[in-house]
């Protein structure tokens, strides 16, 4: 009980009904689709064998971040457990190589002929990110810049028609003309997006700052000092904010560089951006202040 007859042994249940191992499918055309749409996966690659293995070729598996997938690099309990670790990829996003020994063990367990050792490579599909930048002043600007170097697909949002335009926000997939304060769900950014509010004023941040609260994203980047954005924080609190809705709150944003300038503050943010892709950043003091205080309110 608790496993599922598999391609040649058996996987355990907690890999979804929607393996497909015997249609032809082109993983590639998948991969390129995943990465157009934003959605994250991984891909596990057979690189190395000894011995009697199930798979003789380069077997190949894409695995979706919803737990799908498609293609196999020979089923049983090595598909089972390169499942897990794809999932850790997924959300890691860096590469990680198992190797598994088909042991007389599992060999029995698995109902198989076969023995030896197998090596599969584990990637992330680096997806491209989904930007918001509300607020398109000259700091929005020349974050937008950057996001689109780095690939990101960004939507920028002003209440401001002069400033909201496609000429100023050059490779930016949308340019918004719209009230800070007007939902924001109809753009469909995913919740593994990034939104950077820089308006113009403090009453704007903080409409900003709760339109975004709302998506539910990864990262929810505010610009200004500690003490405009612990009045911002505390007053959406009264409003009915509650304290776990700042989870992914990143204020002042950007990597603490001594940035000034809104070019610098672009690298800075574009940095930010970069080390939480790659699972290595960590909140700078500025930006733990305000975690500590919603800490003490707690």
């Amino acid at each position: 009980q608790g496993y599922r007859t598999g391609f040649f042994g058996k996987w355990d249940a907690r890999m979804p009904d929607s393996f497909d191992h015997n249609r032809a499918f082109d993983i590639y055309e998948e991969i390129v689709r995943l990465r157009k749409s934003g959605e994250p996966g991984a891909l596990a690659t057979i690189v190395r064998r000894i011995g009697s293995t199930p798979r003789k070729d380069s077997a190949k598996m894409l695995i979706r971040k919803d737990g799908s997938s498609v293609g196999s690099i020979g089923g049983g309990c090595v598909e089972a457990e390169v499942w897990e670790i794809a999932q850790r990829v997924i959300n890691s996003n860096r590469p990680k190589i198992l190797e598994y020994e088909m042991t007389d063990e599992n060999m029995e367990e698995e109902g198989l002929v076969c023995g030896g050792k197998v090596e599969v490579f584990v990637e992330p599909i680096l997806v491209h990110s989904t930007v918001l930048i509300l607020g398109c002043g000259h700091v929005g600007q020349s974050i937008s810049a950057q996001m689109v170097e780095l690939g990101c697909r960004v939507t920028a949002l002003d209440d401001r028609e002069s400033f909201a335009s496609t000429d100023r926000f050059p490779g930016a997939e949308r340019v918004l003309v719209r009230d800070f304060g007007k939902s924001l769900a109809d753009l469909e950014i995913p919740q593994d997006g990034f939104a950077f509010i820089v308006t113009r004023g403090h009453r704007h941040d903080e409409q900003a700052l709760a339109s975004a609260l709302r998506l539910g994203l990864r990262y929810v980047g505010l610009i200004g000092s500690r003490r405009k954005i612990k009045l911002i924080v505390t007053n959406l609190l009264s409003q009915g904010f509650q304290i776990s809705d700042f989870k992914n709150l990143y204020a002042p944003i950007g990597i603490d560089i001594g940035s000034e300038s809104p070019p610098e503050i672009a690298v800075s943010v574009a940095a930010e951006l970069i080390a939480i892709r790659k699972g290595v950043h960590r909140r700078s003091t500025k930006q733990n202040f305000i975690h500590k205080v919603l800490a003490e309110i707690n």
